[in-house]
């Protein structure tokens, strides 16, 4: 099956105008993010879909591929659904525009559950949470999941939530308080895996509650009554959605070779 991976991109940003563009060690984050994805072993195709000539530009003066795009799209993944629309592949990964440190073998875990079961549509990462804050943190999103590994949850709340866990002993930081953080709590990744007609019918779907609730677009497919393949990594993923996190990125990648590096980057 033909997979092609797409990377949306735009130029304004809220927290960060021009994003994709900023430099990394003499690269803009966009190389970053295309040459990761590029060393995927499963995707034949990596294009990054954008809606500003500057970027478009900037992708081509790499080597890599890149179109323009609709400015009024709302979402990534309408982005991403414009590309599958016009192209011809049987599986689309959408992968962040924000993210330097993702990689071909991150990405191809992902990849793997729908080329081995033709009754799954989509199919995403998680990796498991460590630090208290983290799973109390709004901004990081939690994936709760069955027995097989499809999602049954996605939340912005601390979840799952043990009945008798003491919040305020966990947040004081004795000696036994990591221990007492569940195992089975993770973190959801941003990496998704459509069979292109899925993607295709998914885009078109209204916005559902829970989705306009959590601020969360992987809840319409779940409202809708779609199965969501969750695999585990471990990766600890980096978005770049400010200035800072830019610095955070840069001084990751200036470290010496081998220091500090999670086991699916080495």
């Amino acid at each position: 099956m033909r997979v092609v991976a797409v990377i949306p991109a735009r130029y304004r940003s809220t927290r960060f105008e021009g994003k994709p563009l900023a430099d990394i060690l003499g690269r803009p984050l966009i190389q970053h993010v295309y040459e990761g994805v590029c060393q995927s072993r499963l995707i034949h195709q990596v294009i990054v879909a954008t809606d500003d000539e500057r970027i478009l530009e900037a992708v081509r003066s790499f080597g890599g591929t890149a179109v323009m795009t609709s400015p009024d799209h709302p979402t990534g993944t309408d982005r991403v659904a414009e590309v599958a629309r016009r192209g011809k592949a049987d599986i689309i990964v959408n992968v962040q525009g924000d993210e330097p440190l993702i990689t071909g073998p991150v990405i191809d875990k992902a990849i793997r559950p729908l080329l081995k079961d033709n009754s799954l549509s989509m199919s995403t990462l998680m990796t498991r949470i460590e630090e208290v804050k983290d799973w109390l943190n709004p901004h990081i999103v939690k994936v709760v999941v069955d027995q097989k590994g499809c999602a049954l949850y996605f939340s912005r709340s601390p979840v799952p939530f043990p009945r008798d866990l003491n919040v305020n002993k966990l947040l004081s930081g004795d000696s036994h308080s990591r221990g007492m953080l569940p195992h089975r709590i993770f973190k959801h990744i941003g990496v998704y895996v459509y069979r292109r007609s899925f993607l295709l019918r998914y885009s078109k779907m209204k916005p559902t509650p829970l989705e306009k609730l959590e601020r969360l677009e992987q809840l319409r497919a779940l409202e809708n009554g779609y199965r969501i393949k969750v695999t585990t990594v471990e990766y600890e993923p980096v978005s770049v959605d400010t200035p800072e996190d830019l610095q955070k990125v840069i001084q990751f990648l200036s470290r010496p070779k081998g220091e500090d590096i999670p086991a699916d980057r080495q």
